[in-house]
């Protein structure tokens, strides 16, 4: 088939490799999202995909909107036979969707109907599901609603970040997009309606109020919080008026196993030694891994801990 890849971020690229590396199918173009600043210095930077597509010389699309009479009319030009979508970052209209014969076909990083929306990973690591999975899909006017053609399922492991678990699903999920395409082409694969309103829930995305860590709240959800904001927005916390951000935090049954003779910490209070600290939940404590203070480099929580000079009664804002 021709094909029209749509995406933007690293997670689309396992896809848009197999894509490229299928003798069945040819990536006519790219579409993906405007060049953006980002980094310290703020510079203009081409999105992942745009630079993969460039390298192997395939035009490259960068509409502001998708709606845009000049996008539309090149895409209409190019006459794909459909256009596969992994994380493209931007909504769709009806006019864009009507151009590809087999429409708009979606990787997406969760079973369907659960996890619609912007977050997926996100959502499953911080409500604490034990599976989870991808899933392609036909892209219809409605949030992640269309019918599904195939899913892979993965394992939420106890320590998995929402970026590890995004990371494995990726790589599954680019097999599962191709062999999507291959069945849609040769005319045997169907999509199948999601159950109505049946294990639907959405996963909104988390920004940095919401990535603030909830002493008062117990271990486990805090946990939960951390890595799955991590390795974005960044789970942080206040500590002498000033921001904290904090790595993986691993929870403990009782601070004495962690450090010998210490009692149990309050909610945000801060327990340390050399080597080891502690920080009080509304159940057991949690011990921190790295940390990075505002303005500085990301370290270990004990280099932390001996450069604020933590000292007894310590605690998160």
């Amino acid at each position: 088939m021709r094909l029209v890849f749509a995406g933007t971020p690293e997670t689309a690229l396992p896809s848009l490799r197999a894509l490229l590396g299928s003798p069945r199918h040819e990536v006519a173009a790219v579409v993906t999202r405007p060049d953006a600043q980002s980094g310290r210095g703020r510079r203009v930077h081409s999105s992942p995909v745009a630079d993969l597509a460039e390298s192997e010389g395939i035009e490259v699309l960068r509409p502001a909107k998708a709606g845009d009479p000049e996008f539309l009319d090149r895409l209409r030009a190019i006459d794909p036979d459909c256009c596969p979508v992994v994380a493209y970052g931007a909504m769709l209209p009806q006019r864009a969707l009507d151009v590809p014969r087999f429409g708009w076909i979606n990787l997406h990083f969760s079973l369907l109907p659960a996890w619609r929306g912007a977050a997926p990973v996100q959502h499953a690591v911080l409500h604490g599901d034990a599976i989870t999975g991808a899933a392609t899909f036909q892209i219809v006017k409605e949030l992640d609603a269309g019918p599904v053609y195939g899913v892979v399922t993965e394992e939420i492991r106890p320590a998995d970040t929402s970026g590890e678990l995004l990371a494995r699903l990726a790589e599954a999920g680019a097999g599962l997009l191709l062999a999507t395409l291959d069945g849609v082409e040769d005319g045997k694969l169907e999509a199948r309606p999601q159950p109505p309103g049946e294990g639907v829930s959405y996963a909104a995305k988390l920004d940095v109020t919401d990535a603030r860590v909830d002493w008062t709240a117990p271990a486990m959800r805090v946990d939960r919080l951390v890595r799955a904001c991590t390795p974005a927005p960044g789970a942080w916390a206040r500590f002498r008026g000033q921001r904290v951000k904090l790595g993986p935090v691993t929870p403990v049954p009782a601070a004495a196993d962690a450090v010998p003779g210490a009692a149990t910490p309050a909610p945000g209070e801060i327990v340390a030694t050399k080597n080891v600290v502690l920080v009080g939940t509304a159940s057991h404590p949690v011990r921190l891994g790295d940390v990075q203070p505002e303005g500085k480099r990301q370290m270990t929580a004990g280099e932390w801990a001996r450069g604020a000079r933590i000292a007894p009664g310590d605690r998160f804002d």
